[in-house]
């Protein structure tokens, strides 16, 4: 564990996606925050966004944002999303494998051009984040059985930090 905090700690002096892998419950989101703590960003927000958690048919616009009558329900004002609110700070996808593959394009898209598009706006706000996402999925065999991108695979893991099992952890 030593070892993998000294390489979170020289990982956040510079941005680069950073892929967290473990089983459910090692501290991916911990690892996430402590990167976070030792970035130049630090003084920013970090947005923590869990993939499972939100149904697939509105992480769209909680991630991206939504212009004034972009769907039935929606603000009068619109509203950002969740991407646009971490700008200048840190982003964190968690459960990042259960992102839908148009989702996931449009996350390539995010993190290759550095602008989000809001649902119904014809025009992109540019953002300045850096990427810290988690999973508990072998992304490799996701991408095999055609589950996850493979752009995006190699987008997202840059570094990979590989947490292990809290039964494997002597201290």
């Amino acid at each position: 564990m030593q070892a993998i905090l000294a390489t979170a700690k020289n990982m956040a002096q510079v941005d680069s996606t950073v892929l967290i892998s473990g089983a459910s419950g090692t501290g991916k989101e911990l690892m996430a925050e402590y990167i976070h703590r030792n970035s130049p960003r630090s003084t920013s927000r970090m947005v923590v966004v869990n993939c499972a958690s939100i149904p697939e048919n509105l992480l769209e616009s909680t991630l991206y944002g939504y212009e004034r009558g972009a769907f039935t329900g929606a603000l009068a004002s619109g509203k950002i999303g969740l991407i646009e609110a971490a700008n200048t700070g840190t982003l964190f996808l968690d459960e990042l494998a259960e992102m839908s593959l148009p989702n996931q394009a449009k996350l390539l898209r995010v993190l290759e051009q550095e602008e989000v598009m809001r649902v119904g706006s014809a025009t992109p706000v540019h953002v300045d984040i850096n990427l810290v996402s988690a999973t508990n999925v072998n992304l490799e065999e996701a991408v095999k059985e055609g589950r996850f991108r493979e752009d995006l695979f190699y987008r997202v893991n840059v570094v990979e930090l590989r947490l292990p099992p809290l039964c494997e952890r002597g201290d």
